[in-house]
């Protein structure tokens, strides 16, 4: 395995996890330059979002003389306009009248109702069953060849995003909460399914975990032969690249990685990479060298963020700045229809764009990345291009992966809309009446 330059190393070394959240809120939004009131406001939207940093991303990530514009830290700090104006003002008020936790939890959870905490019917059309109609617990299974795996001990991060779609997991409401029990109903349901040949471990984020908590979940899987490929969705990459390097079990997780390989299977690590900073480290560099050493491949992908990188070059010099360091760039994401859409969220035609203006300049190499992709409830849907057929002015688009495999691939039409940002809000073109996934009396 390679190694880093004595500098580098040494500052790695001894660097401790030290996690910042809430009541750390005021100090850092202070260094940021924020007033009072508007520090209040941030506090105030953290009682409803969850708020996560640590030491690394503050430290190492964060431009401080830029924020509070720093794309770093819009990525990971409460803006106080993430959330309406009433909102806002209501929990403000119960803070400043010092009201009790529970109080302003209740206060919270109602808000958060109204921010579809679990979209794309992840609860109640995903989880599987097994052989006695018993639901599978911590089990998404959408497409037929894919099981999402959420292992409890995974179901928080080491850093927060802003804008993350799988914020309900991190509010401590049981109710919103989705995570695995026990690891054999998991492999159980995957080694009675044939058609499974790929499992994603996800969370949270799974390389929160101890070696020896993922090992357990992860070799049970090594002898189902029908199972190809194990994907391990992560940030830590980013957010915390000492997991692979310096870490007190860093080498003993890359020899599980060597173990998945070794039993012929293959290892996609999907690193979420939202912003090319995030690669400047020399550390993060030393733990993608590490990683790709095992034999796993490193596939990249992000949500595209208003305010964070909502811009080609941006895009662009992601892309080949992941290529260079051998990582396969994979996904343009649209900001899910969750949580803190409306300030987040980028207009369909305007994403196209800025997909279409990166992806002409790189090689033929880095375009192997897809997008702007919608992980619908139909599925994963593709923005393919605006055009104008029979004097209609359209999007055309195609399932890159669909609940019903038959719409795999077909391109299909939607009116153009310079405001739409997520597949609902579009209406069928050329005179459909329906889209594919709808009854034809859907829409009447």
């Amino acid at each position: 395995m390679s190694v880093m330059s004595n500098a580098a190393l040494a500052l790695s070394t001894g660097r401790r996890y030290r996690a910042f959240t809430n009541r750390h809120l005021d100090e850092l939004t202070t260094r940021a330059g924020l007033p009072a009131d508007e520090r209040l406001a941030v506090q105030a939207v953290a009682q409803v979002l969850p708020f996560r940093t640590n030491s690394y991303v503050v430290d190492e990530l964060i431009d401080w003389d830029a924020a509070p514009a720093d794309p770093i830290y819009r990525l990971v700090f409460p803006q106080a306009d993430m959330l309406p104006a009433d909102d806002v003002a209501r929990i403000a008020d119960l803070l400043r009248a010092g009201a009790s936790p529970l109080e302003l939890n209740a206060a919270a959870n109602q808000i958060r109702a109204r921010l579809n905490p679990h979209p794309a019917g992840q609860m109640q059309l995903n989880v599987p069953k097994l052989a006695n109609d018993e639901p599978v617990p911590g089990l998404q299974h959408k497409y037929k060849e894919t099981v999402l795996i959420f292992p409890k001990q995974g179901q928080t991060c080491h850093a927060y995003c802003t804008y993350c779609f799988r914020w309900a997991q991190f509010v401590g409401d049981a109710d919103l909460k989705f995570a695995s029990r026990e690891i054999e109903p998991l492999v159980e349901y995957i080694r009675s399914h044939p058609e499974v040949t790929n499992v994603l471990f996800t969370g949270g984020d799974p390389m929160i975990m101890t070696e020896a908590v993922l090992a357990k979940y992860i070799e049970p899987l090594l002898d189902i032969e029908h199972l190809e490929a194990i994907r391990i969705g992560t940030k830590a990459l980013a957010y915390w690249p000492q997991r692979f390097v310096t870490d007190p079990d860093a080498d003993d997780v890359l020899r599980l990685f060597e173990k998945v390989v070794a039993s012929g299977k293959s290892l996609a690590f999907m690193a979420h990479f939202s912003h090319p900073n995030e690669m400047v480290p020399e550390i993060v560099q030393e733990a993608v060298r590490r990683i790709r050493g095992t034999g796993a491949v490193i596939r990249t992908q992000a949500p595209l963020i208003r305010t964070i990188n909502d811009a080609p070059d941006t895009w662009e010099s992601m892309w080949r700045t992941h290529l260079r360091h051998g990582m396969v760039p994979y996904y343009m994401f649209v900001e899910r229809d969750t949580g803190p859409q409306d300030y987040f969220a980028v207009p369909l035609a305007e994403a196209y764009d800025i997909f279409r203006n990166a992806y002409q300049n790189v090689s033929g190499l880095a375009r192997t990345v897809r997008g702007p992709s919608m992980s619908a409830t139909p599925g994963k849907v593709c923005v393919d291009g605006v055009a104008e057929i029979a004097g209609e002015k359209v999007f055309v688009l195609h399932f890159i992966q669909a609940r019903d495999p038959a719409l795999v691939g077909k391109p299909f039409f939607a009116k153009y809309d310079e405001k739409a940002s997520w597949l609902f809000d579009l209406k069928p073109a050329l005179g459909a009446t329906h889209f594919p996934w709808e009854a034809p009396s859907s829409r009447t």
